[in-house]
């Protein structure tokens, strides 16, 4: 043991021996290894268990705590996670035995200083989140000892395997705790969620912790509102700093947190249940964040930009669309719960998403085809048509009207009322700086005329009249098509 402790240190017979005779080692080292090796099956753990080896590498690692042996400590940490990975009667030795205060000297000894050891830190939240899985009575234990100092120290550290193991942590307490949820989303917690989302925008994430963590936590729990607020402080860091983009609007942490609960959405849409609240706010960010396309030039890569208040913006709108991807999302799993996609509807999401479109220039195909009307009529400077702030914007834009739109027949009124329809026609066509606008469009089309005679009978009334650019559109192969006797039309494939 010369070679791996400190002279003045000694380990007690009553921790070493139990140690050497279960590894069939004479150095303490060689059998932690043989010890740590060994718990990595199911049946080593039982074992290991009968031998009460748990309660062993609990007093070793407090022990090793006040020394300054870090390799052993790591070692027995090690030990002690592989233990109570599934392992019930090593997970309940834990809470017996304290392991959780144990844990928090041994994170205590290597400090938050200039140098400290992060490896243990890592090494001991992952103990942590294997014995938050035994039950209620070990979350609880857990979450007395750190929530919330501990947990606020530990989260402002700036690493992301130490982000990723603190959210297993987190996610693991709150799991089906509402009681924890609200702590962890009141004033003491949300500093430590605040922390982890600026680390994780400042340097990323590894494994998807952090994800559960926010979808469990701010779809359906009313939540988000906070955080969001609590992520604008001026604590945060602003991305690239151009005013003329609006980034003196929106930090990089806000524009994170928007992104991966885009993400979050997209991938479990059907699983996946929003809070009126949510969709609320995030229909309020989108439009505090569109004044930036007043004064943006045209995109020239999709999401994200690198401009904050773009990519605000454009996470809005993709998050919207998803809400409204489903017919009947309902804000909870009651019956009588409000329809979150209807409460979006009647805070004015279809006329917001028709006026952007509208004061949009024409898709390039649609431009060429008017080039000679802009040309007589020359467009007023006040009137100017605004650009794409980024590739995707018109097509993002058109999907949440298309979504909203299928089988909501006052939806198919509205943009009728709204003047919409040719306007939507006129997105059935490919456009360089909006991938998928063209299947969109005809998406939108489609749900626009289904089951709906008047709608049908103004799309007549529009290619009589001559008010449809048909050969524009014919020369993508589509058509509108007109029964001569019921006037109803449809876009189809010429095909």
């Amino acid at each position: 043991m010369e070679d791996t402790l400190p002279m003045e240190f000694s380990v007690p017979e009553s921790i070493l021996q139990p140690l050497l005779i279960a590894a069939n080692s004479s150095r303490l080292d060689e059998a932690l290894e043989c010890l740590l090796e060994a718990a990595r099956t199911a049946h080593g753990r039982s074992d290991l268990a009968s031998h009460n080896i748990l309660l062993v590498g609990l007093q070793l690692s407090q022990l090793l705590s006040n020394s300054s042996a870090p390799h052993l400590l790591a070692l027995s940490l090690r030990l002690l996670r592989n233990l109570c990975a599934g392992e019930i009667v090593n997970q309940n030795s834990f809470i017996n035995e304290n392991g959780v205060k144990i844990i928090l000297l041994a994170l205590k000894s290597v400090g938050l200083g200039s140098n400290p050891d992060y490896g243990i830190f890592r090494i001991g939240l992952q103990v942590l989140g294997n014995v938050s899985l035994a039950g209620e009575e070990h979350r609880s234990a857990i979450w007395g000892q750190f929530f919330p100092v501990w947990f606020v120290e530990i989260a402002s550290i700036r690493r992301p395997e130490i982000s990723d193991a603190l959210s297993m942590v987190l996610y693991n307490c709150c799991n089906g705790s509402h009681e924890r949820i609200g702590e962890l989303c009141g004033i003491q917690g949300l500093p430590i969620v605040a922390e982890i989302i600026r680390t994780a925008s400042t340097v990323g994430f590894r494994e998807d912790w952090l994800k559960l963590l926010l979808s469990r936590v701010f779809f359906e729990d009313n939540h988000f509102p906070q955080l969001f607020s609590k992520l604008s402080s001026a604590q945060s860091t602003i991305i690239g700093g151009d005013v003329d983009h609006g980034d003196s609007l929106f930090t990089a942490a806000e524009v994170f947190l928007l992104s991966t609960l885009s993400e979050v959405l997209n991938q479990k849409i059907e699983e996946i249940i929003v809070s009126n609240d949510f969709a609320f706010c995030v229909l309020e960010i989108l439009r505090r964040s569109v004044v930036v396309i007043d004064s943006c030039s045209r995109g020239k890569s999709g999401l994200p930009t690198g401009f904050a208040t773009i990519d605000v913006l454009g996470y809005s709108i993709t998050i919207l669309r998803d809400i409204c991807a489903r017919e009947d999302m309902r804000s909870s799993k009651e019956e009588n719960s409000v329809d979150v996609v209807s409460t979006l509807l009647s805070s004015g999401l279809i006329e917001l998403m028709l006026d952007l479109l509208r004061d949009l220039e024409p898709p390039a195909i649609i431009r060429k085809s008017i080039k000679k009307v802009e040309t007589q009529e020359g467009p007023s400077s006040s009137d100017s048509p605004k650009v794409c702030p980024y590739k995707g914007f018109r097509r993002d834009i058109v999907a949440v009207i298309g979504n909203c739109l299928y089988r909501r027949k006052y939806v198919q009124d509205l943009i009728r009322k709204n003047n919409g329809i040719l306007l939507l026609m006129q997105q059935c066509v490919t456009d360089e700086d909006n991938p998928f606008l063209r299947e969109w469009g005809i998406w939108s089309i489609r749900n626009l005329l289904e089951g709906n005679a008047e709608n049908q009978r103004v799309v007549a009334e529009l290619e009589l009249q001559g008010s449809v650019d048909i050969p524009e559109i014919s020369g993508l192969g589509l058509r509108v098509e007109v029964d001569q006797k019921t006037r109803r039309a449809k876009l189809v494939n010429v095909s």
